[in-house]
């Protein structure tokens, strides 16, 4: 199911695409790779990100947790007893506040937001569901709210369905990342949920590889 990321080596050198003219970009980078510190979690995330893959040389593959079960709406992982769930949920713009220059959008309840920005969402990531054995671990709304239009799988060339998606364990056991890669009409953006110790740590969020 896994495709590797690194054959968006050649979007990841277009990071800074061309932006309309006739409405601003209010979405941050202060969330991304360049701004990660810890040498460790920078050493990991640098296996399997976009944004860290001008660091990836030389660095070996973490493990996987292999995909269980895909559908429109969600994608789940389950192994080593670890088991997430990422789901969506359709995007009703009547429930939201959103602010447009002119005819894009440009935040949505006064935030930027990830996934066709400009574009008014269809559907948004409502849940990440975390296990780790009997202990459920909370990710806060806060580190999902913001990103739109989720595309789980896709269809090669060959019509199979495959995901960019996966859950990465750390050497050490002690971390595991919730990776997803979503391509959209106005550069992709990548986030990793980062899970240390049975708790939420942080997400890394970067945006704007290809258009």
């Amino acid at each position: 199911m896994r495709t590797t990321v690194f054959i968006f080596l050649s979007f990841f050198t277009a990071r800074c695409f061309a932006q309309d003219a006739d409405y601003n970009d209010f979405r941050r980078k202060n969330e991304g790779f360049a701004h990660i510190y810890d040498k460790s979690l920078r050493s990991d995330l640098s296996a399997f990100t976009v944004g860290g893959i001008e660091e990836s040389m030389g660095k070996g593959k973490l493990k996987e947790i292999p995909v269980k079960d895909y559908g429109p709406n969600y994608i789940g992982f389950d192994s080593n007893g670890i088991k997430v769930t990422i789901k969506a949920a359709p995007f009703f713009a009547t429930r939201h506040k959103l602010a447009k220059e002119g005819n894009h959008v440009v935040k949505i309840d006064n935030r930027p937001f990830y996934g066709n920005y400009g574009k008014v969402p269809s559907t948004a990531i409502a849940q990440v569901l975390v296990m780790i054995g009997n202990d459920t671990v909370e990710v806060p709304e806060i580190a999902y709210r913001d990103l739109y239009n989720p595309n789980f799988t896709y269809a090669d060339a060959g019509g199979e369905r495959r995901t960019k998606d996966a859950v990465y364990l750390s050497p050490d056991k002690r971390t595991f990342y919730i990776y997803m890669l979503n391509k959209d009409d106005t550069g992709s953006y990548e986030v990793t949920w980062v899970i240390q110790d049975k708790k939420y740590l942080r997400r890394v969020l970067d945006w704007g590889f290809t258009q």
